[in-house]
Parts: structure tokens; sequence; C-alpha cells
């Protein structure tokens, strides 16, 4: 049998991100915390709690805590149906997701928000990587759902397609004519700065490749946020590959310029959820679709 308060306490941990405060949430002292997580730890046989600041999950202390997160959603939807079980006592449960980070500046905020509003009892843990590795939070046991560029669903996973993201390539008109004063050539193209999210980030390859038939590409500053990639792009710190919808305004005032009119790159992004949690994820799942398609095509 689950040692439920020694699994909870070891969920709350890594929740809170250290022993006092996952004992100031539970009402207990942090020696009753730390007796509880070292029992548990010793009968498993492993390391679930990597002590520091803040304290982190091992992978096997992820999959204790998706099933802490599993057990707060169930007794919440039993709790609605039961209200007399309810305890007045009882703390938010909080739930671990993965989201792309270019989807996270641009239209999962409302979904979230949605969801939320209807259900204040779950807190959103978000973790963001690119749309290609979201899926492997999955993989690993570290979320419950996730947005991310696989259509076929990871085991144990429902997919529901949510549009395509489009990106375009854009640089301000001072870049553009220091670089580009003969035209976007593949010769210009390796000459000019690209900004590139991260070392996981390969959309600019992608257009590069659907655009000139082969990756032309320079050098690339680094920068991981997808407002301060816009912002970079403005200051001419170098060119990107930025959303549709988050440079319209800039391009029709000029402010920016699309390299090749026209060349686009089309993401296809994915909802995935575990299929423990899909009904409890419902309100979620909604939410997302309806943000997804306001804003995708």
């Amino acid at each position: 049998m689950i040692d439920y308060a020694a699994a909870l306490a070891v969920a709350r941990v890594v929740q809170t991100g250290s022993f006092e405060k996952a004992a100031r949430s539970l009402n207990v002292t942090p020696s009753a915390i730390s007796q509880r997580v070292r029992l548990l730890e010793e009968r498993l046989g492993t390391v679930l709690i990597e002590r520091g600041t803040p304290c982190l999950a091992t992978e096997k202390g992820a999959r204790l805590c998706r099933h802490m997160e599993l057990v707060g959603m169930l007794e919440t939807d039993l709790m609605g149906h039961l209200p007399g079980l309810l305890d007045k006592e009882s703390n938010p449960i909080s739930v671990d997701i993965a989201v792309n980070a270019d989807s996270l500046g641009t239209w999962f905020i409302p979904a979230a928000a949605a969801f939320s509003a209807k259900n204040p009892t779950i807190m959103l843990n978000i973790a963001v990587d690119d749309e290609e590795h979201t899926a492997d939070w999955l993989r690993r046991g570290r979320v419950l759902a996730a947005v991310t560029a696989l259509a076929e669903p990871v085991a144990g996973c429902r997919t529901v397609p949510l549009g395509r993201l489009r990106y375009q390539a854009n640089a301000s008109p001072e870049f553009v004519r220091r670089y580009f004063p003969d035209g976007v050539t593949p010769e210009a193209m390796r000459r000019a700065p690209a900004i590139t999210f991260n070392q996981k980030d390969f959309l600019q390859r992608d257009w590069l490749v659907s655009t000139f038939g082969s990756d032309v590409g320079g050098s690339s500053h680094f920068l991981p946020s997808t407002h301060g990639f816009v912002d970079a792009c403005l200051l001419g710190f170098g060119w990107g590959l930025n959303p549709e919808h988050l440079v319209r305004d800039h391009l029709a005032t000029g402010r920016l310029v699309e390299l090749v009119p026209g060349a686009g790159l089309d993401v296809s992004l994915h909802w995935q959820v575990s299929r423990l949690a899909a009904g409890q994820f419902s309100d979620l799942t909604k939410a997302v679709v309806e943000a997804a398609r306001r804003e995708l095509h």
C-alpha cells in the first residue's frame, strides 16, 4: 500500500521547493516532513528528492509527484459531486504541464486563465521547452499534459490537434540595408547573424531549408525569450523567426521587414494529455482548444 502521508510530503517539498515550506503547507514540523520523506526513500530504496535550493524531484520522485497530482484531481472531482467530503483545511493541488515558449507567449495564457477561473483549487506549474521536446516531459512522467509538435500520441496519452503556428523571418529595415544590400541571397544569409531561442531551436534551419533548399545560415545569437526575440529584431540585433501575429503591427508600420515575403514556416501543434488525467483535464483541454482555434491557423 502507498503511504499517502509520505507521498504527499514528497510532492509538497517538490511543489514548494523546500522542506520548511512543505511543513508549513501541511501544518507539521520540518522534522516530520524530513522523516516521512526519508522513511519512504528507505522503503523504496531510491532517492526521491535532490536536496538543494530549491529541492527537486529525481526521475522516480517526479513519477510519484504525478501520481499525487492525479490523486488530488480525482479528489477534487469527487468533492464536486460529494461536497460533504470537502476538507476546509485542504490546500490547492499543483499540476505540471509543458508548453513551448512561443505558445506561452502568444495564445496559451488565456486558456490557462479560463481553466483557472473554473478550477480555483488547481495550480498550474508550467514548464517551458521547445515544441519538439515537450513530449519528452510526458514520456519521462514529469508532466500530465503538454503542447507539442508531436502528432503521434505518447504512450498512455490522448492527443488533440490545435492548429498551425505560423512563423515569418523578420529583421529591422536598418539590418536589411546593412546585410542585404543586394537582396536576401544564400551568400548574404551566411553573413547575417540570426537570433535563436536556444540550442534546441531548429526553426531557423527549417526555414532556411524550406526557402533556399539548404541550411545556408551563419552565426547566431541565443536569446531564450519570445517577446525579447521580437524586441531584438526591432533593435537590429539579428534576424529572427517570429510568430506571425506577434509582428503583424510592426510589419504594417515598417518597423520590421519580412526577409522573403510569403516565405512563412508553419508548425503544427497538438495537445497531449495523460489518459489517466483526461477526464479531470477536460476543462483545460476545452480552454486550450478554444484559445488555439482563435489564434492559430
